[in-house]
């Protein structure tokens, strides 16, 4: 089993794990579409599998299987489409189908069980058309679990151990009308919260910042257990780059929400998706994604450099040369990096609350900065635990700390 892309992809793997347990001959992976360099990882990991052990089965599940990236790969078996790919009848055969639509209730991933963290998938799909995007096709509309069968999820995880869990999907924020009475996710953290007391730490993926309405920005600035970091789908700095994205936000309407929540929570850690040379964009248009990490206060900046997508209405649109593209990326991974490593040595000398991971080795803090341990657990009954540890410096990417 070999995952790639988004913590949904991560959650699910372990319940594709399950449904192919005992078949030994089989390989299974698990694809992202979201880049063109993601199909080629794949791609990759499919053609070492099948050197590696010409004689297993190599089934390819995941967004890319379901536009095809894989068609005509002779090392292919099969392929399982995503609405299928938890079925446990359909690795069980050569041939596996493709794009099998599941018209059951959908049940949550949950994934995690040899970490102290878990992954819970609480929706899946999108009803928005980014003009870049090929996920939708991959993955179909949105659709929601219901809250009873997340919280018997979350209440599994924290059951085998598990001290935090996050919520997952592929457009997080646009859970819930399409079950009864419309809930939103912020209907859905209340239940977890009042529903599983025991759990210490709830922590909420990638969301797009038009969608968090009050209730929802009322828990993440006024709930200690839900975690004080987000990450926002945010893709530009400049107003008519995001139209041309078919985005639903303004420039000033996330600077305005940032500023919002950080001022009821200072301590609140903000991350950011942005892309690099979408078609179209001018220098100034690129400098305005640029000063973005500095105006919205982001640590953690996950940089794509952007790659036409078959298919997307961005793919047909004036595009810019791969090098201008590679270079505006790398500037804004040097600016976000900058900007992370004065976050993390601003926290050298501290105590902080960190999830040690079962290894015992490394964890998060709360503001889910990455932490190594410099000496040994006094005890191993604090791994997969919460303990106070002594921040003694930073590499600019992770932090190193003592133990009490």
């Amino acid at each position: 089993m070999i995952n790639f892309g988004c913590r949904l992809n991560i959650a699910e793997g372990e319940a594709i794990r399950a449904a192919a347990a005992g078949h030994d001959d089989l390989i299974i992976i698990n694809s992202c579409a979201v880049t063109k360099e993601a199909e080629r990882q794949a791609r990759q990991a499919i053609r070492r599998a099948a050197k590696r052990r010409p004689d297993a089965r190599i089934i390819v599940t995941g967004c890319a299987a379901e536009i095809g990236a894989f068609s005509g790969m002779a090392e292919v078996s099969g392929r399982v489409g995503n609405r299928d790919k938890k079925n446990p009848e359909k690795y069980g055969s050569y041939k596996a189908d493709q794009n099998f639509i599941d018209q059951n209730i959908l049940k949550p991933a949950i994934s995690g069980a040899d970490h102290a963290r878990a992954f819970v998938e609480v929706q899946n799909g999108c009803d928005h058309r980014c003009t870049f995007c090929i996920i939708p096709f991959g993955r179909g509309d949105s659709r929601s679990v219901p809250a009873g069968l997340v919280i018997d999820a979350v209440k599994a995880a924290v059951a085998r151990g598990q001290q935090e869990v996050i919520l997952t999907g592929v457009d997080l924020t646009s859970y819930g009308p399409d079950l009864p009475g419309s809930p939103t996710l912020g209907h859905l953290v209340e239940r977890i919260l009042t529903h599983v007391p025991d759990l210490p730490r709830l922590r909420l993926s990638s969301m797009d910042s038009i969608e968090i309405d009050d209730r929802l920005a009322d828990l993440i600035t006024g709930e200690p257990r839900v975690m004080p970091h987000i990450h926002l789908s945010l893709q530009s700095g400049d107003d008519m780059i995001l139209k041309r994205m078919k985005r639903r936000h303004s420039r000033a309407q996330a600077v305005a929400l940032i500023d919002r929540l950080k001022t009821k929570r200072p301590s609140l850690t903000i991350g950011e998706d942005i892309i690099a040379g979408f078609p179209t964009e001018t220098d100034t248009m690129f400098k305005n994604s640029v000063a973005l990490l500095e105006e919205c206060d982001i640590v953690f900046g996950h940089i794509f450099p952007y790659s036409p997508r078959p298919g997307t209405p961005a793919a047909l649109m004036p595009q810019i040369d791969r090098a201008t593209i590679k270079a505006r990326a790398e500037r804004l991974r040097s600016a976000a990096n900058a900007r992370k490593a004065t976050w993390l040595s601003s926290m050298v000398g501290t105590w902080q609350n960190v999830l040690v991971e079962l290894d015992g080795q490394s964890g998060h803090a709360e503001n889910f900065a990455s932490v190594r341990l410099d000496t040994p657990l006094p005890n191993r009954n604090m791994q997969g635990n919460m303990i106070k540890i002594l921040i003694t410096a930073s590499d600019g990417q992770t932090l190193t700390g003592i133990p009490v």
